[in-house]
């Protein structure tokens, strides 16, 4: 067939099918020649090709993709988590103080993991050596150390490991105020919720339930406002004066 004889479309598609085939025969001799290439020229070529890719990227509009923002998750606790978290830890430091001879139980105690020492109510039957008692069942022999009217402080011997628990801030009566909410366990262990009535030099006055000598008196956020004393007429004895009870004592210079 002579190539005057043929069509425009059939020449069209003579100059397409030449032209791939010439493509194809470029790019297996490009590839040949590229694997017999020496490093230099190849990094040359990697380099036009890369400039050639940034400089026609930039001109492509791409979809606009939609950042779906997460919801931040409050970090600050809710007043039931800090009731529940100021309950645990308030349970882990309540200790029974009994007869060493014969385990019968004397009194409630506050157990102060830094000063390690365990403040108690009813300081005036209490003996000078007896045994400490945590939640957990752990039995730990103490030593009375210091003492006045209403609490008793004993000591740990400095050999002893104690059980783990969280210490509480010690609330001195200038910062706390009418109306701040309180929590304490009763002799059964069970917790009850109240309000500070009243802050006096003698004490601090709350709507608590009866509550055993040695019980305490912890904030929401789980900081110490008093211990129930034996001889305080219902009150608490504030944090400042158990602080000074503590710092007198030969075996604890704080909370």
């Amino acid at each position: 067939m002579n190539i005057d004889d043929l069509s425009n479309s059939q020449l069209l598609l003579l100059t397409l099918l030449v032209n791939f085939v010439m493509a194809i025969a470029t790019g297996i001799v490009t590839v040949s020649l590229l694997d017999k290439a020496p490093p230099t020229v190849l990094q040359s070529v990697n380099r036009i090709v890369e400039h050639t890719v940034e400089t026609v990227a930039p001109a492509i509009d791409l979809p606009t993709q939609t950042v779906v923002q997460q919801p931040q998750q409050n970090s600050q606790p809710s007043e039931e988590d800090q009731l529940v978290s100021a309950i645990s830890a308030e349970k882990a430091r309540t200790v029974t103080i009994t007869d060493a001879n014969s385990g019968k139980s004397l009194a409630l105690g506050v157990y102060l993991p830094k000063a390690r020492a365990v403040v108690a109510g009813e300081a005036d039957r209490l003996p000078g050596q007896a045994v400490a008692v945590f939640a957990d069942g752990t039995s730990i022999p103490v030593s009375l150390s210091k003492q006045d009217a209403s609490l008793a402080v004993y000591g740990f011997a400095d050999d002893a490991v104690l059980p783990s628990a969280v210490s509480p801030a010690l609330l001195a009566p200038s910062g706390l105020k009418q109306g701040q909410a309180v929590i304490a366990l009763t002799a059964d262990g069970s917790a009850v919720t109240g309000i500070i009535s009243k802050i006096s030099a003698d004490g601090i006055t709350t709507t608590l339930p009866d509550v055993p000598a040695g019980s305490a008196a912890v904030s929401l956020s789980g900081g110490l406002v008093g211990i129930r004393g034996a001889s305080a007429g219902g009150l608490f004895i504030a944090a400042d004066a158990i602080a000074g009870l503590l710092s007198a004592t030969s075996t604890a210079s704080g909370s």
